[in-house]
């Protein structure tokens, strides 16, 4: 799946993934990121990703910047 950073949340190593066509954003965490260091990370970047089922709903893992 392919989406867009929508927020980060730098103090908290977090952030949200909007997808086209979903309502909801995809929360994901440093620890989920693939090949990418958190701080090259902008908002507005272009990633890829899976789903998984997290503790509060569905998360971003495997998190590539395109």
């Amino acid at each position: 799946m392919q989406g867009t950073i929508k927020k980060l949340v730098t103090d908290k190593n977090f952030g949200f993934i909007s997808q086209a066509g979903e309502q909801k954003d995809l929360f994901f965490h440093a620890n989920e990121l693939d090949g990418v260091a958190f701080s090259d990370l902008r908002e507005g970047d272009m990633v890829s990703f899976e789903v998984s089922e997290g503790q509060k709903g569905p998360a971003a893992v495997k998190v590539k910047k395109i």
